[in-house]
Parts: C-alpha cells; structure tokens; sequence
C-alpha cells in the first residue's frame, strides 16, 4: 500500500496544515485504491484482506478429493456473506460519490449564477455610478438655481424698480437743467465780469488821460501865472521909475 512521505515546512512548524509530497492526481489513486480495498479501516483486518481469505479457503476446499460438500457449502456461504459485507460499504460510498457529483453541479450551478449575479452586480454598481454623477450634476444645477431664485427674491417688484428708475431719471433731467441754467448763468457772469473789465480799464486808461491833462493844464497855468507876475513885476518897476 502506497504511503505519503511527510515533509516538513512552515506550516508543520506554526501548527498549520501538514504537506505531503504526493501530487493531485497521486493522491486521487490513493483514495480509490483505498475505498477498493477498503484498507482505510484502523481497527482489525482489511476487509479485502478477509475477503481474500474466505475465498482462498472455498477454493482450496473445493480442490479436494474428499467428500466435502458440507465444508464447501459453508465455506461458500463464508465467502458470499463476507463478499455482501464487502459490498455494502462500497455501495454507501458509490451513494456518497453519486451524491458528491449531484453536489458538484450543483454547485457549478450556483457558481455560475453567482458569477451571473456578480456581473449583473458590476454593472448594476456601474449605472449607480452614472447615476450617481448625474444626480450630483443636477443636484448642483438646482443648488444654483435656487441661490439665483433667492437673490431674484431678495430685489425688488418689477414696477417698484421701474417706479425708482423713473424717480431717477426724473431727478437726473432736472439736475441735467439745473446744470443748463448754472452753465448758461456762469457764461453770463463770464461775460458781464469781462465786461467789467474791460469797462474799468477804459475807465482807469480815461483817469489816467484826465490826470495828465490836468497836470499839464496844471502847469501851463503855473507857467502863465508865471508870466503874469513877471509881466507885473517889471510893469511895477517901470512906473515906480518913471515915478521916480
């Protein structure tokens, strides 16, 4: 009977799961040589063994010249009831094969509809993300368009505007009026200042024409009064000689 060579690893060390040096298809023969022969029971004689035995005994039995029919009639029996026990456990185990295969598509079944559901499941998790962007998306348009609403909300009636805008434009033509009036009062005060001026440097030039006729007046009255005293003088001084 083929046995496992053990070896030693990590695993054996740290507690773990022992290995063994036999392959997966090696150790598949092990286990069907051992469910043939049944040589997995710890306790007593391989069944085969046993089987083999009462087989042995019928056949050496029946090799015999004596009359032995009695012996060969319970050796056979022996054998067929040792051959029905052999056989039970093999039943039980084609049962359990059978069953382990019925589970086996079983699960292969279920595998694959849970490989079906996990990409249903990818995909699923794919749209949810692209709705889930969208939903940002739109949720960011509606958060705009509400702080635009709240700020159309926050000014005031249309006609309450129109109203101020009117009142505006009003006080405007009548400041743009007023500015008229100051431009063309200024202009006036330009030109009577201007006026002024001109009126007080003919004034002062007329003055100053005046002051110089007056002193030369002034001084030819000065030099004729000097004439006249001289002209006395000397007449004075004639008569007092011709008196003399």
């Amino acid at each position: 009977m083929l046995k496992p060579r053990k070896v030693s690893g990590r695993g054996e060390a740290t507690g773990g799961t022992a290995h063994y040096a036999f392959g997966a298809l090696e150790d598949d023969m092990i286990i069907k040589h051992r469910l043939l022969t049944r040589t997995t029971t710890t306790r007593g004689e391989p069944p085969l063994k046993k089987l083999q035995k009462k087989f042995t005994a019928f056949a050496l039995e029946t090799e015999k010249d004596a009359e032995n029919y009695a012996d060969c009639e319970r050796l056979a029996k022996a054998f067929l009831q040792e051959l029905k026990t052999f056989e039970l456990p093999l039943v039980k185990t084609k049962a359990v094969i059978d069953a382990n295969v019925r589970e086996k598509e079983n699960f292969n079944e279920l595998n694959d509809e849970i490989n079906r559901k996990i990409v249903e499941a990818q995909d699923d998790i794919e749209d949810l993300k692209r709705q889930l962007e969208e939903s940002k998306v739109e949720r960011k348009h509606k958060e705009e368009c509400e702080t635009i609403r709240k700020l159309i909300a926050a000014q005031q009636p249309r006609s309450e505007t129109q109203k101020l805008i009117n009142e505006l434009e009003k006080e405007i033509a009548a400041l743009e009026a007023e500015n008229t009036a100051s431009s063309r009062t200024l202009e006036l005060r330009r030109k009577q200042f201007a006026l002024l001026l001109h009126v007080v440097d003919e004034l002062q030039n007329t003055i100053e024409e005046e002051q110089k006729s007056m002193v030369e007046e002034m001084r030819l009255a000065m030099y004729e009064n000097k004439n006249i005293v001289e002209d006395v003088a000397t007449s004075s001084e004639a008569i007092a000689m011709v008196i003399d």
